[in-house]
């Protein structure tokens, strides 16, 4: 893969503390992604907000206002990311879907490709600007748009499983499973909008465990540990 879009969960940045940022799983992100950089492998970045804000769990506040908070929450993700990366070695730069002052700049594809050129690593936040959808239909957009090679999920959990095994013990994890059989078994991996569209758009999926040691080199270099979500 020449170029990826690669999905972090705000919560797996926080580590064990759930909210907020542990910076030496930061770093540690920062540099298996500065190995890809070095083999001139192109890298996106999308970001949950979940470390921030978990909106829809809200019951007094409006949708819309609670999404925007999300919106705002992934900002701040990327600008924290975003200088870690640069510590390690890497040039980055943040673009957003929405005026955010100097801190972002607007969102195209041909200021995306051109960041790509310069070996930048592009981080994409803000989500889709727009209310009512997630980082995950956010992540698969700008993967299309990008026309990145596929997009790796970098998760809490290391695969995909046809039931919760938090819950269920006995839960099996698919080495791969099509985008098609998602969709119909309506399994977790991204929501159902994002999954439609990778499979309308035929984007390959990556799922696996952030913190399994090397797991993002290891989802481009095939020592893949996880589930490919073929299409």
């Amino acid at each position: 893969m020449k170029r990826v879009l690669l999905k972090l969960s705000g919560e797996a940045l926080a580590g064990d503390k759930k909210t907020g940022f542990d910076e030496p799983t930061v770093t540690e992100v920062a540099k298996q992604v500065k190995a890809l950089v070095d083999q001139n492998v192109q890298v996106g970045i999308v970001i949950g907000g979940g470390n921030f804000w978990r909106g829809r769990t809200s019951e007094t506040i409006d949708r819309t206002k609670a999404d925007q908070i999300g919106m705002l929450a992934t900002v701040m993700n990327c600008i924290y990311v975003s200088e870690i990366f640069r510590s390690v070695g890497m040039m980055t730069q943040i673009l957003s879907p929405f005026e955010c002052g100097s801190m972002t700049k607007l969102f195209s594809k041909d200021r995306a490709n051109k960041y790509f050129a310069h070996n930048m690593v592009v981080f994409f936040a803000g989500g889709t600007g727009h209310p009512y959808f997630s980082t995950d239909t956010a992540t698969v957009l700008r993967a299309i748009e990008i026309e990145a090679d596929g997009i790796l999920l970098a998760k809490a959990i290391d695969g995909v499983y046809d039931s919760d095994p938090k819950i269920n013990p006995a839960a099996k994890r698919y080495d791969a499973i099509s985008i098609e059989e998602v969709i119909e078994q309506k399994l977790a991996v991204v929501d159902m909008t994002a999954s439609i569209m990778c499979m309308e758009n035929k984007m390959p999926m990556y799922v696996f465990a952030l913190n399994e040691e090397n797991s993002i080199i290891k989802a481009i270099s095939g020592d893949f540990n996880g589930t490919k979500v073929t299409v």
